[in-house]
């Protein structure tokens, strides 16, 4: 952006000259400077008084729902972080510039040591403020000031020291902070009907997975079976020329798409075939839920074990059946081993599980087809709040800076 005598220069951008930079100490009420909380909270008070910690700051919310409780001696020890409506805090470790504002449920409350009070000035906007803050570039000039080795953390300091641009005009801070409240409104409710569709498929999991809930069409009595009725050991090697493959928590896929390091031995001849629609599970982590059902045909490492359904399988059923509390408790109640580091679930000690299942390969594949239909709707909401998160962080980059201005009424 080329210098024009409308804006000036700041760091590696231009800002419009009715703007200006004033460090972050400069903005906040002088009797309630920039300050970390308490220390030391003492054992947990019930219906004393709250404590916001770092890992209660989450994408711009305070989650209330495990809030640390201290005694209101302890907490008037430091009367100066006792938080107000409209106060903001930021967390001085772990993931940096997650900050977020205080609403009236938490009027009276307190913080503990790794988290930052920000009491702004009356005149200075503190949605507007909280926007600047959480942007990449405050973000950066953060990463760059960190402190610490084992536990990298903030200083008061160099928050009271961080660099903030704003219009000179209250009105402008109000007019582009009410941009962004409109995009966090559809993230925030985008994220809530995620919750409660994801609570939905916990639902729809736990009543059809279990008979509990019998879908239109199906009346036949459920059978006691053991899981070695339904599937065999697929235990074939030395196919050189199929693609590795990787498994991971959202499925399986080719090794050259993952993000994870390739640390496959250079030796594939022990690496096991897997071919769509078979299951391939952590022989070591059966019981903790690391299985998936395979959409590709490739190898994957020998530490996986390769379930291949038999006629009167739906592996997509089982696929989902295989995640469930109960199935995860009778995994880890067949392993072999002292230790749940040194647990095996083999085929032979998969075989012998007994379960709970419908009678019909055609019940299986109804229930795993309205449960596949929850995970669609949810990847599609998922999509969605991706691409809302993306389009403000966009708007930051012009809004934030002064490259795109707001016509102000």
């Amino acid at each position: 952006m080329a210098r024009t005598k409308e804006t000036k220069a700041f760091y590696d951008t231009e800002i419009p000259n009715d703007w200006e930079v004033i460090e972050l100490g400069e903005l906040v009420d002088e009797k309630r400077p920039v300050s970390y909380g308490i220390v030391q909270t003492g054992e947990l008070i019930e219906g004393g008084i709250p404590c916001i910690r770092v890992t209660d700051i989450r994408e711009g919310k305070i989650d209330t729902l495990n809030l640390i409780t201290t005694s209101k001696k302890i907490s008037d020890g430091y009367k100066r972080t006792l938080l107000r409506k409209g106060d903001l805090v930021m967390a001085l470790r772990g993931k940096i510039g997650q900050v977020a504002k205080i609403e009236d449920e938490l009027v009276g409350a307190n913080l503990t040591r790794g988290v930052a009070l920000i009491a702004l000035k009356d005149n200075y906007f503190n949605d507007f403020i909280l926007q600047q803050i959480s942007s990449d570039r405050t973000v950066k000039i953060f990463e760059r000031s960190l402190n610490g080795s084992a536990l990298q953390e903030l200083s008061i300091g160099i928050v009271r020291k961080i660099p903030i641009i704003l219009p000179k005009s209250l009105s402008e801070q109000k007019a582009i902070a009410a941009v962004f409240s409109a995009w966090d409104k559809a993230i925030n409710g985008t994220q809530l009907l995620i919750a409660q569709k994801e609570l939905s498929k916990k639902w729809l999991m736990q009543t059809l997975l279990t008979g509990k809930k019998r879908l239109k069409g199906f009346s036949d009595k459920w059978k006691e079976l053991h899981l070695g009725e339904m599937f065999s050991e697929r235990n074939e090697t030395k196919f050189y020329d199929l693609p590795l493959l990787s498994v991971g928590a959202s499925g399986i896929y080719p090794q050259a798409e993952s993000i994870k390091k390739d640390t496959s031995n250079e030796d594939k001849s022990k690496y096991k075939r897997i071919c769509v629609g078979d299951i391939g599970y952590n022989t070591m982590r059966m019981w903790q839920g690391r299985s998936a059902l395979s959409q590709l045909e490739g190898i994957v490492s020998p530490a996986y074990t390769i379930l291949k359904p038999n006629k009167n399988t739906d592996s997509k059923f089982f696929a989902y059946l295989f995640k469930t509390p109960k199935l995860m408790n009778l995994f880890w109640r067949n392993s072999q081993g002292l230790v749940d580091d040194t647990l095996n679930c083999k085929f032979k000690d998969f075989e012998i599980v007994k379960v709970h299942l419908p009678s019909t390969k055609q019940e299986q594949t109804a229930i795993a087809q309205v449960l596949q239909t929850a995970d669609k709707e949810i990847e599609l909401l998922k999509a969605k709040l991706d691409k809302l998160k993306e389009q403000k962080k966009g708007l930051m980059q012009v809004l934030l800076t002064g490259k795109k201005r707001l016509k102000i009424k």
